[in-house]
């Protein structure tokens, strides 16, 4: 007895001795020009270390006299002992030694080639783009360029994408009406923006031209009284066909803050199968999560489903009182298995019924590659499973990572379909915008089933072209028709559509028709309306729609008092339709574009647009190679 008694005196005794050792280091990683984001803090001779927040923090808990290793990707690494210091900040220099590997979020991969796509090697950047602070595009940042080696051999890639046949000119006196719905995705730009940051161009059926336009936030006018949104209008010159207009549509979501966005009951389906090991994906998906418990409150609840093989329940619904244990949860998952899809959709979409919030914000968030290959596969079988949930009441978002076997097509039909959103996460940065500074926007729901119908006055209008929503276009009866789904706005959103028109020169209609002529009313001869823009919406919680009606005047603009807002949607507009080589480009060129861009840019406050800008030029030099 005294022999146990002398034994745990002893082990306590060193026990205090390491608990006194150890110690809590926190501190800020960063360069020449800030914080680095994603940087590794290591304990050399370990395995044990942390990575940098947004903001390039961390804190990590070490013992006296052991060394912090700090490492980035384009970086020297710098070690530092640890003594009598909690604070540990560490400056790191540029290194010319591993520029051919890409920082995507927390982690670092070795980068790779799709078959067939054009590269670009570093001198050609280096030579080309130089004057524009390549420096800082080497740094991994959001904004830049990462300098490839171009001996590196292409590798197969296994990514889809549903085809698009772009909207092409219709004749307004066979075809006065157009209608479709609207769409808040962006998925397709940070898509985009990913391949040509790989000095890679998209495959065309990538670039889903209205994604982009939405992926930017614009100006307009807050909206007025009970209605939920405000829409804008501008006309002006086409700036790829002088010959032409341009109308610019906008609306503005009503925005609601946090603290008064009614609670949620969110469950997180994640998909752990074996394609999700690679290092963009699964450890950039537990990161991007973090950032979004950051954003919930108190009543709002979690859970966690994951699919692999089976399906299972990591987390039943918890409050986010716990955040820990939901940390917790999210930090035990591996990447193994196959991927049962449907199992899991299945799995949750139970727990999300059984936490149901009355009046609340029941959703799921589906965070994946898309690679569904085991159970729910096809297409169809998804889109009903998912019809069916959504009449319940329960949305669902769609979260896409990764690349090689990314899966666009079915991604995109489970938000469509699901009343919900789609975006697609390329790095810590995007996961920031999308899940914390527009999360109002991306998961909580102001108008749903939002329909545009336009009529063109044939007076003024020969011809006109919806630029791009090639896969939201509805049937002209589907607009008073409140059985069709279509789609949902959610809280600060801003909606942005435009239309390529030809004005009707002539003033007078002819037809050709052997058994009807087209009559124009008092309306269209007397009135100078160019077109009647109508909108229905329903209130989140009702089925009945709300008609909004207005004008637009054939008052076009000057193109040199034009907006920012008109300006830079169409430079977004002009790159979309040169990257898919558009046989509607007429006059684009990437100069053209980029001057666009640059008048439009306005103050710019987060450095999205001027991201988009030095896209422009990637773009270009891809290109012409």
């Amino acid at each position: 007895m005294k022999l146990k008694k002398l034994l745990f005196i002893s082990l306590l005794f060193i026990t205090n001795i390491i608990l006194a050792q150890q110690i809590t280091i926190s501190g800020v990683v960063s360069d020449e020009t800030g914080s680095l984001p994603g940087a590794t803090v290591l304990i050399k001779g370990t395995n044990k270390g942390t990575e940098t927040d947004f903001d390039g923090k961390y804190t990590i808990h070490v013992n006296r006299g052991q060394t912090l290793v700090f490492s980035f990707v384009g970086y020297e690494d710098k070690e530092i002992l640890v003594e009598k210091q909690s604070i540990i900040n560490a400056f790191l220099t540029e290194s010319s030694s591993s520029l051919e590997e890409v920082n995507l979020g927390y982690v670092k991969k070795k980068r790779t080639y799709c078959a067939g796509i054009p590269t670009v090697s570093a001198k050609d950047i280096q030579k080309k783009v130089r004057t524009n602070n390549i420096a800082n595009m080497l740094q991994g940042k959001a904004s830049g360029i990462v300098i490839t080696n171009s001996s590196h051999s292409p590798q197969e890639t296994d990514e889809n994408y549903a085809s698009i046949s772009e909207n092409s000119f219709k004749k307004v006196t066979t075809n006065p009406l157009s209608t479709f719905s609207v769409d808040v995705d962006a998925a397709s730009y940070s898509n985009v923006r990913r391949h040509l940051n790989d000095n890679q161009l998209p495959p065309k059926d990538a670039v889903r031209i209205e994604e982009m336009i939405n992926y930017f936030n614009y100006d307009y006018k807050n909206p007025e009284g009970e209605q939920p949104f405000s829409i804008n209008t501008e006309l002006s010159k086409a700036p790829w066909n002088e010959e032409n207009l341009l109308l610019h549509i906008g609306l503005q979501g009503k925005k609601i803050e946090t603290k008064d966005l009614a609670p949620s009951n969110i469950v997180f389906l994640l998909d752990v199968s074996g394609s999700m090991s690679a290092s963009n994906k699964l450890p950039l998906l537990k990161s991007s999560l973090k950032l979004l418990l950051q954003t919930l409150r108190p009543e709002d609840r979690v859970a966690i489903v994951v699919y692999a093989g089976s399906s299972g329940v990591v987390l039943p619904s918890t409050s986010c009182k716990k955040k820990d244990k939901i940390l917790k949860a999210l930090e035990s998952l591996d990447a193994s298995g196959s991927t049962a899809g449907g199992e899991g959709l299945r799995l949750a979409y139970k727990i999300a019924e059984e936490n149901f919030i009355k009046k609340g914000n029941n959703r799921i968030i589906l965070a994946t590659d898309g690679d569904f290959n085991v159970g729910e596969s096809s297409n169809h079988a998804m889109e009903k499973l998912i019809e069916k949930e959504r009449e319940k009441g329960i949305a669902i978002s769609v979260l896409g990572f990764g690349m090689g076997n990314y899966k666009d097509d079915k991604m995109e039909i489970i938000a469509d379909k699901g009343n919900g959103n789609y975006a697609y996460i390329d790095n810590i940065l995007e996961a920031k915008k999308v899940l914390v500074k527009e999360f109002g926007g991306t998961f909580h729901t102001i108008a749903k089933d939002v329909k545009f119908q336009l009529e063109f006055n044939p007076m003024f209008v020969s011809k006109y072209r919806l630029i791009g929503y090639e896969n939201r276009l509805l049937n002209d009866e589907d607009f008073e028709d409140d059985k069709k789904d279509a789609g949902e706005i959610g809280s600060g959103h801003t909606v942005t559509a435009l239309y390529e028109i030809v004005p009707n020169t002539e003033k007078e209609i002819k037809s050709n028709l052997k058994y009807q002529k087209a009559n124009l009313t008092e309306e269209a001869l007397k009135s100078n309306d160019l077109i009647t823009l109508k909108l229905r919406y329903k209130k989140p919680k009702e089925d009945k729609s709300i008609l909004i009606e207005t004008t637009v005047k054939n008052n076009p603009i000057a193109s040199e008092n034009t907006s920012n807002n008109f300006n830079f949607s169409a430079a977004v507009a002009e790159v979309g339709m040169l990257l898919r080589d558009s046989e509607f480009k007429k006059n684009s060129t990437w100069e053209s574009a980029k001057k666009l861009a640059k008048k439009g840019k306005g103050t710019d406050e987060e450095g999205y647009r001027s991201e988009f800008i030095k896209l422009i030029e990637i773009g270009e030099i891809l290109k012409n190679q």
